[in-house]
């Protein structure tokens, strides 16, 4: 089958490439940042391919394979099932906002539409992880065991800001680098 003469095959290869660069790219990044990326407080840098969702539908399983990937090694079944599953509820949110952007301002997204893009990954993540944190590593260190909600309170201040610094200002580093790829592959296609 052809469509926007391209073979389906071609396009379904295409997209499962993309998928896992991604997908590879999130679990480097999260294993070479290590010590930010686990733990209550969290900056996982990874992150911030979420943008890449809003240039390829591959985005979505891409980001999601590589935080599962990397959920392996964190050694808690609940991190791999909840963490995992927090990073694909807001990869396709992240979708569902990316196709009316992408249509309204093409590949260069302007700086209010770019910062649409990341709100589910933000706050996807400060709701669950926290949880995740909690229950699955027992990590009360940023208060007593008896203050649960307060723990949980300040884990979800935590992983926010770690998120919003991996998609806000890490994330627009991701969409000039494929925006710049893009526009090599356009022309040189």
């Amino acid at each position: 089958m052809v469509k926007d003469g391209i073979k389906s095959g071609t396009m379904t290869a295409k997209i499962v490439a993309q998928g896992a660069i991604i997908a590879a790219l999130y679990v480097v990044l999260s294993l070479v940042t290590y010590q930010f990326s686990y733990l209550e407080i969290q900056c996982r840098v990874a992150e911030a391919l979420c943008m890449a969702i809003y240039f390829t539908p591959a985005g979505v399983w891409g980001v999601f394979v590589g935080c599962f990937i990397t959920n392996l090694f964190s050694g808690s079944w609940i991190d791999i099932v909840f963490g995992s599953a927090a990073t694909l509820i807001a990869a396709l949110l992240t979708r569902a906002i990316a196709i009316p952007v992408r249509k309204k301002c093409g590949r260069n997204p302007d700086m209010k539409h770019m910062l649409l893009i990341p709100i589910p990954t933000v706050v996807i993540n400060a709701i669950v992880i926290p949880f995740v944190l909690y229950y699955g590593y027992g990590i009360v260190s940023m208060g007593s065991a008896t203050a649960k909600w307060s723990v949980i309170g300040l884990m979800m201040f935590s992983i926010a800001a770690g998120e919003i610094i991996s998609c806000y200002v890490f994330g627009p580093i991701v969409v000039k680098l494929m925006t710049a790829a893009e526009a090599r592959i356009s022309v040189s296609a």
